[in-house]
């Protein structure tokens, strides 16, 4: 197999049944979405994929990407890369009826109006879905580190307050 550009979509049906076998790059520069997320371009996504039927008859789209995006760690606040790789099954669907009967092994992936599934964006929404939330270096390689950090003041744990209800204890011994 060579190393191919990645189609932009392809029919799934088609593909599965000639069990066609892509690896291949997909340019960082096109997939805007996840650049808007970085603080950088991402690099080139290396993408294999396979297309197939499996004994059920269902047809399948499974695969791997793998990336390296630029960040901010959260917690010093300067640049750092990580590599992030997602693993997907897909199982592509007309209607609605066929969502309802993929087994639980496929993730459902609608076909457009013209029956091809968009692989970029695809590649693209799963990445997205796999980044960090709170992006951070790790605790030996961040300049901050593991000192404790504190944000506002902290009130002290035992600090005696009135009794809002001293005034009705005075009438009662009254």
């Amino acid at each position: 197999m060579q190393t191919v550009k990645i189609p932009v979509s392809i029919d799934p049906f088609r593909a599965a049944s000639s069990r066609l076998v892509y690896q291949g790059v997909v340019p960082g520069v096109q997939l805007k979405r996840l650049n808007e997320l970085c603080s950088g371009d991402c690099s080139d996504v290396a993408v294999s994929l396979e297309c197939g039927v499996d004994l059920q008859g269902i047809v399948y789209l499974k695969g791997k990407a793998v990336t390296e995006l630029t960040l901010i760690c959260q917690r010093c606040m300067t640049l750092f890369t990580t590599e992030v790789t997602v693993e997907f099954c897909f199982g592509p669907c007309r209607t609605k009826a066929e969502i309802d009967e993929l087994p639980d092994a496929y993730d459902p992936i609608e076909c457009n109006e013209i029956g091809e599934v968009r692989l970029h964006q695809l590649i693209e929404d799963e990445l997205i879905v796999a980044m960090p939330i709170i992006p951070m270096h790790q605790e030996i390689d961040c300049s901050a580190g593991s000192k404790d950090m504190v944000v506002g003041e902290i009130e002290p744990a035992h600090e005696e307050r009135p009794n809002p209800f001293a005034v009705l204890e005075k009438l009662k011994s009254k």
